[in-house]
């Protein structure tokens, strides 16, 4: 019975400290460009979506994830809801977070410079 197992005492025997490096760096690698490929433009994304959603004022036209197109009529800073006008007599009232995309942006309100000020009080 002993004839088909044979003793190797040596074979199991290691060289060096460099293996358990060598074999985590293959994880090491697929865990960076899993980050670089998937991870940080996600993250970018995300920070893309809340920008979006923090500069949305009174008469941007939107799209709701649920595919609505509707102008913005209402905008409260400490609420996360928005209202949005779909047609004329019809408003809904909209979670901001929902808000796929800005189709247009309205222009800022432009401050009337110094010397139409002084124009306007002669």
């Amino acid at each position: 019975m002993d004839l088909f197992i044979t003793p190797a005492y040596a074979q199991g025997a290691a060289g060096g400290g460099g293996g358990i490096v060598m074999q985590l760096l293959p994880f090491l690698m697929i865990f960076l460009i899993i980050y670089m490929l998937i991870l940080r433009p996600q993250q970018r994304r995300m920070k893309e979506h809340k920008e979006m959603i923090a500069n949305l004022r009174r008469g941007d036209m939107v799209v709701t994830s649920g595919g609505l197109v509707g102008k913005v009529t209402k905008v409260t800073d400490g609420d996360d809801e928005i209202q949005l006008e779909l047609s004329r007599d019809t408003t809904v009232t909209a979670i901001r977070s929902t808000i796929a995309e800005v189709r247009s942006k309205t222009e800022p309100v432009k401050a009337k410079s110094a010397s139409a000020k002084e124009d306007s009080k002669k």
